[in-house]
C-alpha cells in the first residue's frame, strides 16, 4: 500500500517544485494550495481506516463533536508555510493522535529530505531511514554551553531577551524552520527552543511533543505543565519550552 507519508510528501513536493499562489487567511497567516491539498489527502487516507476517530486539522473545518471523542487526529499538513513559500526547504508535515487529551502517536515528515520521525506513547522515538531501518532518537545530557534554536520568521523580542539573560548557559544559536527545531533537540543535536506567547496552535506542537518526550526530553508550557490537547480553544496562549534536561529550564 502506498504509505500516508509518501502521499503527503509527494503532494507537497509537486507543488513546491511548481509555481503557486499564496493566500492570506483571516488570522493574517499565509496558506497555499499545498496546505489545503495535503490536509484533504491526509483526512481521506485516515478516515476510512479509523471511522470513529475525529479530526482537528489546520485547514479543515473544526467540528466540535471532536471534544467528546476518545481519539482525535491532530494534523498540520504543512508546518512552516513561510519556509515553504521562501523555498528554504525547512518545512514539515505533522500528524498526531490524541487520546483523552494526550498525544499517543506522532509523525513528522520532512518532504525535502524524505526523512520520517515518529514516536508512540511508551514506545520511544525513532527516525525511519529510506531502507526501512530505524534509528532511536535520544536527547543529549548537556547542561552547559548549550545551543538554542531560533525561528527564522517568528522570532520575538521576548525570546531574544531570554537568550541574553541566560548567556552563561546558552552560548550558541541556530536558526531552524518548523518542527525541525524539535527534531534537532530529540536527535541530540541541540538542547533548547523557547517560544513565548500566543501564536501557535495544537497542530503546530502535537507531533513534536511526543517525539521529544519519548526521546527523553521535556515539552512543557511556561508553567512547567504538559499541554492538554483536543481543547475547544486550540491556541497555545503562553507559548512553550522544549529542552533536553530540566536543569536547563530558567523561566
Amino acid at each position: 500500500m502506498y504509505k500516508l507519508d509518501d502521499i503527503a510528501k509527494d503532494i507537497i513536493m509537486d507543488i513546491y517544485n511548481s509555481s503557486f499562489e499564496v493566500e492570506i487567511k483571516e488570522d493574517n497567516s499565509p496558506v497555499t494550495i499545498a496546505d489545503k491539498t495535503a490536509d484533504q489527502a491526509i483526512r481521506n487516507y485516515l478516515a476510512p481506516l479509523f471511522p470513529t476517530y475525529h479530526f482537528l486539522t489546520e485547514e479543515g473545518v473544526d467540528n466540535k463533536e471532536r471534544l467528546n471523542a476518545e481519539f482525535v487526529w491532530i494534523v498540520d499538513p504543512l508546518d512552516g508555510t513561510k519556509d515553504f513559500i521562501h523555498r528554504d526547504n525547512e518545512f514539515t508535515i505533522c500528524i498526531a493522535l490524541s487520546r483523552h487529551g494526550k498525544i499517543v502517536v506522532g509523525v513528522i515528515i520532512a518532504p525535502v529530505t524524505g526523512r520520517v520521525y515518529y514516536a508512540t506513547e511508551n514506545g520511544g522515538a525513532y527516525e525511519r531511514l529510506s531502507d526501512g531501518t530505524n534509528i532511536k532518537l535520544q536527547v543529549n545530557n548537556k547542561t552547559s554551553n548549550i545551543t538554542i534554536a531560533a525561528s527564522r520568521y517568528h522570532k520575538k523580542a521576548s525570546e531574544t531577551d531570554y537568550i541574553k539573560r541566560n548567556s552563561d548557559l546558552i552560548t550558541n544559536i541556530v536558526t531552524l524552520g518548523s518542527t525541525l527545531k524539535a527534531i534537532a533537540i530529540a536527535s541530540g543535536e541541540i538542547e533548547m527552543f523557547y517560544r513565548t506567547g500566543r501564536g501557535t496552535k495544537e497542530w503546530d506542537v502535537a507531533a513534536a511533543d511526543i517525539i521529544v518526550t519519548e526521546a527523553g526530553g521535556l515539552f512543557l508550557k511556561p508553567d512547567l505543565t504538559k499541554i492538554i490537547y483536543n481543547k475547544e480553544d486550540v491556541h497555545n496562549h503562553d507559548g512553550y519550552i522544549i529542552v533536553n534536561r530540566k536543569e536547563n529550564i530558567r523561566l
